[in-house]
């Protein structure tokens, strides 16, 4: 018998000083079986540090077709393909074909080994950017985790910062490889 995700859901409040972006989304996160709750809350900062009215969850871990997060426009073209974690450099290749714009989040101990392994491939997609997320706070942030979670991420100066009941977790992401494509709204 196959298991079953794990439902999670979020009220997120997002005030994104540096893009002037302030809104609430109520979130429903699918954990698949094999995901642990730092990349699942590492998917939930990825989504408040792009959100979007558009941006939506992927089938990420279930689907090969399908990344992370993804924004689509009104004709259903991918406008931004997020990967999180540590993906092959095919897939990131792949998906840079198929959006104007790619983002790979990274975290946890090994990034930097697969960022080592992977540069030279990667620095030559125009539309790919990368991102570092420093552990310490990636793991403070799944210490957040909750099967309903009220939080507030603030994004001011590059940094995030994430309140949850009565405690507060600051993350400043990395970049180690920016797109030099603009959609108009990361920052």
């Amino acid at each position: 018998m196959a298991l079953k995700s794990t439902i999670f859901k979020a009220s997120l409040n997002i005030s994104n000083i540096d893009r002037g972006y302030y809104a609430e989304h109520g979130l429903t996160l699918a954990r698949h079986p094999s995901e642990t709750d730092e990349r699942m809350m590492v998917r939930l900062l990825t989504f408040a540090l792009y959100a979007d009215e558009a941006l939506a969850f992927g089938k990420g871990l279930s689907s090969e077709e399908e990344p992370d997060l993804w924004q689509k426009d009104l004709t259903g073209l991918v406008e931004r393909w997020i990967e999180v974690g540590l993906p092959d450099e095919r897939r990131v290749r792949h998906a840079c074909g198929r959006a104007k714009e790619v983002v790979v989040v990274s975290y946890g101990n090994a990034a930097d080994v697969w960022w080592k392994q992977s540069r030279g491939k990667l620095e030559r997609l125009d539309n790919l950017t990368v991102i570092r997320l420093p552990t310490d706070g990636t793991q403070a942030l799944a210490k957040l985790a909750q099967r309903t979670m009220l939080l507030h991420c603030t994004v001011q100066d590059g940094v995030q910062m994430w309140n949850g009941g009565d405690d507060t977790v600051a993350i400043e992401p990395v970049i180690w490889k920016p797109s030099s494509v603009k959609n108009g709204n990361t920052k």
